[in-house]
């Protein structure tokens, strides 16, 4: 399964360019007092999304273009799901 079988990428069908990236990290890899892991979702995005609450600059990738949002709860489903749309529609 490779190297890193636990991770999922995001692909266009037509480019195979991937728009999200679903990794399983610790917290204390982010600086996050918190124990045990979390599953983080890598997603491109305009500078300006940094400083939504719940969403960090990007973990291993441009910290410019590219968040990473936990898949902890703390961002709400329905802003999950219109972060993955706008990185589709970046990424196209």
């Amino acid at each position: 399964m490779g190297k890193y079988p636990l991770y999922t990428i995001f692909r266009h069908t037509d480019n195979h360019k991937w728009f999200a990236l679903i990794i399983n990290i610790d917290y204390a890899t982010l600086k996050i007092d918190h124990p045990g892991q979390v599953d983080l979702l890598n997603l491109k995005c305009g500078p300006n999304l940094i400083q939504i609450l719940g969403i960090i600059p990007a973990y291993h990738m441009n910290k410019t273009h590219w968040i990473s949002a936990l898949l902890d709860h703390t961002v709400p489903a329905e802003q999950i799901r219109n972060l993955i749309n706008l990185s589709y529609q970046l990424t196209n």
